[in-house]
């Protein structure tokens, strides 16, 4: 297969591609954040309980 081939063949696979509009990349970049937020607040409460148990314990 020469080059000109494996080009033409890419630029037909590309075609096909259905690129995310910049409302939908707009609405998962706040979905990702959201759920990045939730996860570390709640990392965050656990590290808290984990620590207060801790010190408690180790008096």
């Amino acid at each position: 297969m020469n080059l000109g081939t494996h080009i033409k063949n890419a630029k037909l696979e590309l075609s096909k591609v259905i690129f995310p509009t910049k409302g939908q990349v707009k609405q998962a970049y706040i979905s990702v954040l959201i759920v990045v937020a939730v996860i570390t607040a709640f990392l965050a409460l656990v590290d808290l309980a984990m620590s207060s148990i801790m010190s408690v314990i180790l008096g």
